[in-house]
């Protein structure tokens, strides 16, 4: 927001040095962005000199108040207790009622909650007077004639936007504010052609659109040379439905940038009647009696108690009540109650920002002074704690960096192809936004994983030898099926094959939730999961939908195959606890790869973080490591094609007994004339130990023999050659 110093005069009294002047504003949080002095002083061909300058000042978003003179004038009058001087217009009306020259129609009120419209009959298109013209040019505006001028002049002067338009030019001498028709194009003062989204909010006559709501008027209505009447707009449009507009034609404006902050309800009347009376002085004319009037009052702003001795709880200092009262006050605010530990307040219209006690606190602070607040203020503090879901993310994070992912950040919007190559989560359409983030990019991705690998493409693009990412971060469902709107995952993809991604999961599991109860129905089970780490139980994947994950089958017979594993690229659903899924598994079909461009095997994973999140351990604990030595056996089964490595893994964990340390697979052998047809032979070891003493050779064989008995039972596993 550019302010010229000679404008501000109008309205408060300036004896400050600028410089002051800037230094107060910014410390009262309307930082100086810049200073620059304007002018013709140094041009001795000058008839009429001038010099002024404008002050370029930063107005957050939660500001729009101060988007006029008159805004940052009052900020002025408060912090150094000026009288405000503001303008009362009342314009003089004469002839016939407004309602008989034109017509105003909304169709769409939530798009335009209220619209207002003066007529002015008989005026004079010339140059504006210099006093007027000058100001504009210190704000960088261009000078067009006195009726355009006067209404940007308003629109800087209390910061409503608003726009005339040639009467004559409108057909029917009607207003009609709707949504845009399909296929209905536009041609703006520009000059330049857009095409309008059905969602667009426009202003239109009787046959043809002839601006668009808050962001810019037409060619077809502008006002010219020939203009003789005038239909002076001033309204409110929808914050959101403006912002949508200028972003989707890339059309912004001064008159967007204020309506997509809000505008003053009351202030809009005043800013027509501001506006007529400059038009009548300047351009004459004559004002036609009263206003079209559109629209409903919002809901008047709450009372809000201020309890005086929490300034002291949260600035540390003691703020006078009676200074309290009077900021208050000055900065509009209407005081309903008062009494010696609290105050009531109504926020002043132009102040939507100002709705909690707080937010007067930190008025109170701005406009007593931050640098009064002493740096060792007695503040009362409370020590905060992080929540265990955002210590659990942390934890995460950290073992997904130490086993060597790096982690990516990428969009949540996605292109619609991209949602149909993984859907481990759902199959409903996904939800879409009207404005695409990238191009084609409308889509609230449903998984991370396409995302990740358009970043692992981009990485082998760049030849770079190692990558293996992983991202923690939420996808978007449909309200389908009682899922969630919002779901949060831990999603990855690496360069290895299915099981060495597994056994990243495992170890994942293993570091952050050594105790969860996993299929804990027998004693084994107990001890293994309080302390001997976690495992995964792998199923094929019933809920995956795409293509780019291979189908969960048989490889072809006689080739070799690893346990467990279905195919090359097997795409397995993985389980935490009994009939509980947890996430999706699998490596990328040759679609898939060609689909994202990649070069070599890629391995994808991608999980729900809630359950992990509440298995993580607040607490780490600590297992003393056993100073007897191991002992070892071999197992050479044989099973059926059918039988998978997790199922003998099981088994093994369940009947070892409580000394099993580890599981370890060797290797898978097939030979159809020495085991028979549709027999393999799986070959692994097991290593046992005690934290009480050596184990000796009758035990470790017990045990053994308990694994090699279970295997016969469950799955008609038996050991080969008689080993």
């Amino acid at each position: 927001m550019i302010v010229s110093w000679n404008w501000l005069k109008d309205y408060v009294e300036l004896p400050m040095p600028l410089g002051e002047l800037t230094e107060r504003l910014t410390l009262s949080g309307l930082n100086l962005e810049g200073l620059e002095k304007v002018g013709d002083d140094l041009d001795p061909r000058a008839p009429e000199r001038w010099t002024d300058w404008a002050i370029d000042l930063e107005v957050t978003s939660n500001r729009p108040d101060c988007l006029g003179h008159i805004g940052v004038a009052r900020e002025v009058a408060v912090l150094w207790n000026q009288p405000l001087s503001i303008p009362s217009p009342q314009p003089q009306e004469v002839g016939p009622a407004v309602s008989s020259l034109a017509h105003v129609t909304v169709e769409s009120p939530s798009l335009c909650p209220r619209y207002t419209a003066r007529v002015i009959r008989g005026v004079t298109i010339g140059p504006s007077p210099k006093w007027l013209a000058d100001r504009l040019r210190t704000l960088g505006i261009a000078v067009i004639n006195n009726v355009v001028d006067i209404s940007n002049y308003v629109m800087m002067e209390c910061g409503q936007p608003l726009h005339t338009f040639d009467l004559s030019k409108l057909a029917g001498s009607r207003i009609v504010v709707r949504q845009a028709r399909p296929g209905e194009s536009f041609t703006a003062i520009d000059h330049r052609q857009y095409e309008l989204a059905p969602d667009t909010c426009v202003i239109a006559d009787a046959e043809r659109t002839v601006a668009l709501a808050g962001v810019m008027g037409g060619t077809e209505s502008e006002v010219s040379t020939a203009t003789t009447d005038l239909l002076i707009e001033a309204a409110d449009f929808a914050p959101l439905s403006v912002r949508n507009t200028a972003r989707q034609l890339s059309l912004h404006s001064p008159s967007s940038f204020r309506f997509e902050r809000g505008v003053d309800w009351p202030g809009i009347d005043w800013a027509s009647r501001r506006c007529c009376e400059l038009i009548l002085e300047f351009a004459g004319g004559e004002l036609a009696e009263g206003s079209i009037d559109i629209g409903v009052p919002p809901a008047a702003h709450p009372e809000i108690k201020l309890r005086f001795n929490q300034i002291e709880r949260v600035l540390g200092i003691t703020v006078p009540g009676e200074q309290v009262r009077g900021i208050l006050t000055a900065l509009g605010g209407h005081e309903t109650h008062a009494c010696d530990h609290c105050v009531k307040f109504i926020a002043p219209t132009w102040r939507a920002d100002l709705t909690r006690e707080i937010d007067l606190v930190e008025e109170v602070a701005r406009i007593h002074g931050y640098d009064k607040i002493p740096e060792d203020a007695s503040v009362k503090l409370t020590a905060s704690a992080r929540s265990h879901e955002d210590s659990a993310r942390d934890t995460i994070g950290d073992t997904m960096v130490a086993m060597g992912f790096s982690e990516a950040m990428t969009l949540s919007a996605v292109t619609p192809e991209w949602i149909g190559c993984f859907r481990p989560w759902t199959t409903a359409a996904p939800l879409t936004t009207a404005t695409p983030v990238l191009r084609r990019a409308n889509c609230l991705r449903q998984s991370l994983v396409p995302s990740l690998l358009a970043a692992r493409r981009t990485n082998e693009t760049l030849s770079n030898p190692v990558i293996e990412l992983f991202e923690i971060a939420g996808v978007y469902l449909p309200e389908i099926e009682e899922m969630p709107k919002e779901l949060r995952l831990l999603a990855l993809t690496s360069g290895g094959d299915f099981f060495t991604v597994k056994g990243y999961l495992e170890g994942l599991l293993r570091t952050l939730a050594p105790q969860w109860q996993l299929l804990a129905e027998s004693w084994e089970d107990r001890l293994f999961a309080q302390g001997r780490g976690c495992r995964l139980s792998i199923a094929p994947a019933s809920i995956i939908d795409g293509p780019a994950l291979h189908e969960p089958k048989l490889q072809e017979s006689g080739k070799p195959i690893s346990p467990g594993q279905v195919s090359p690229g097997q795409a397995d659903q993985k389980q935490l606890a009994r009939d509980f899924p947890w996430g999706v598994l699998g490596e990328l079909s040759p679609w898939g790869l060609k689909q994202f461009e990649l070069r070599g095997r890629t391995t994808v994973a991608e999980i729900d973080l809630g359950p992990l999140v509440n298995a993580v351990q607040r607490v780490r604990t600590l297992d003393l490591l056993s100073p007897y030595p191991p002992v070892h056996r071999d197992l050479n089964v044989v099973v059926g094609e059918s039988v998978r490595w997790a199922d003998v893994e099981r088994i093994t964990r369940t009947h070892a007994g409580p000394h099993l340390e580890r599981i370890e697979y060797q290797e898978t052998y097939r030979d159809p004339q020495r085991l028979g047809k549709g027999k393999k032979s799986l070959l692994f070891s097991i290593q046992l130990r005690s934290s009480k003493g050596t184990l000796t050779r009758e035990q470790a064989d017990q045990a053994r023999e308990r694994i090699v008995t279970a295997l016969g039972q469950e799955l008609g596993g038996q050991l080969r050659d008689g080993k």
